[in-house]
């Protein structure tokens, strides 16, 4: 029996066109629609019964936290269904791994949700999308992709969407997870899994977007030699509700910022330590006493990631140490 997929487009590459076909930097992105996509690749349907619906068609840059709660209701929506088998999201891969972890987090269903994307626009010299997104309805159809949370593939790989990241601006392996490697391959529209995600996500997490029309907004700031306040004193006056510090190292903050951080610590806005250098767990009680400043270690999480766990870990509550406990868990 073939399963029942939907894939829900967003845009990005992967819907995108070139002005000629070895045009690769300069193509038109969220061009085509999620049924052209489809409809271009009949031999889809050898793998699932495939539908399309449009979520937005945007380049990934202008993804915004209103479409991440329409999309995450759509998904819910679609795998409260019996009729329904999964769920694959195309998208552009500038914000794929903060859109992934987002859902990995409020999607509240063990069924596969697959988020793909390309390098390529779809009219390219040996553009990936095609392929990409065979590959992500071959795994949204697979069993072995059930309880594994919200992936990510491209480049036959499958990555799951809290360790994965994009590590160069034009290549096609450039999804990887630095710390922990993929969690599998898929090859010949067949999906070979070698371990399992560890944090808990989707159905085992306690955030529920029901009804919530906007998130808690947190901003990153970024650590840099002879970095000054005027960002931090910018987002307070902003109003927001937790910073994101992308500290030196092991999420190392300069003496006179972390006298700034700890004041707006102690006005209630939650201050998270990630690191600037892209891997690694930022330690606890490590280059920064986080129980006597009352900041919060973002463990592995890179600063981007970090953002959109604190924005979720805001809608349940403001106590440090309870979110603490949230980053150790997801």
């Amino acid at each position: 029996m073939k399963k029942n997929i939907v894939i829900l487009a967003t845009g990005g590459t992967i819907s995108g066109n070139a002005s000629c076909e070895t045009d690769m930097l300069t193509y038109k992105s969220a061009v085509l629609t999620v049924d052209s996509l489809i409809d271009s690749m009949p031999y889809i349907q050898n793998l699932a019964h495939v539908t399309g619906e449009e979520i937005a068609q945007i380049d990934s840059c202008d993804m915004n936290t209103e479409i991440w709660l329409k999309l995450a209701n759509r998904i819910n929506e679609l795998l409260r269904s019996d009729k329904i088998d999964g769920v694959v999201v195309t998208h552009g891969t500038d914000t794929m791994e903060e859109t992934a972890y987002f859902l990995n987090l409020v999607i509240k269903s063990e069924k596969p949700v697959v988020i793909v994307g390309a390098m390529r626009p779809a009219n390219a010299i040996s553009a990936d999308g095609p392929m990409n997104l065979y590959n992500a309805v071959a795994l949204a159809s697979s069993q072995e992709a059930s309880g594994r949370g919200v992936l990510v593939t491209l480049n036959d790989t499958i990555n799951c969407s809290r360790e994965v990241t994009k590590t160069n601006t034009a290549l096609q392996d450039t999804f990887k997870s630095p710390d922990l490697g993929y969690l599998g391959y898929i090859q010949d529209g067949s999906s070979h899994f070698y371990r399992f995600p560890t944090r808990k996500h989707t159905t085992q997490t306690e955030f529920d977007i029901t009804g919530l029309s906007e998130l808690p907004q947190v901003e990153i700031i970024y650590s840099y030699v002879n970095s000054g306040l005027t960002l931090i004193n910018s987002v307070v006056m902003a109003g927001v509700q937790g910073i994101v510090y992308a500290g030196l190292g092991n999420g190392g903050i300069p003496e006179f910022i972390k006298a700034e951080l700890v004041k707006c610590a102690r006005n209630g806005i939650v201050i998270t330590r990630s690191s600037r250098t892209g891997s690694g767990i930022v330690t606890r009680n490590g280059a920064v006493d986080d129980d006597a400043c009352g900041f919060v270690s973002a463990d592995s999480l890179n600063p981007q990631k970090a953002r959109v766990l604190l924005m979720l870990a805001l809608t349940k509550t403001q106590n440090c140490t309870e979110i603490q406990r949230m980053f150790w868990e997801y």
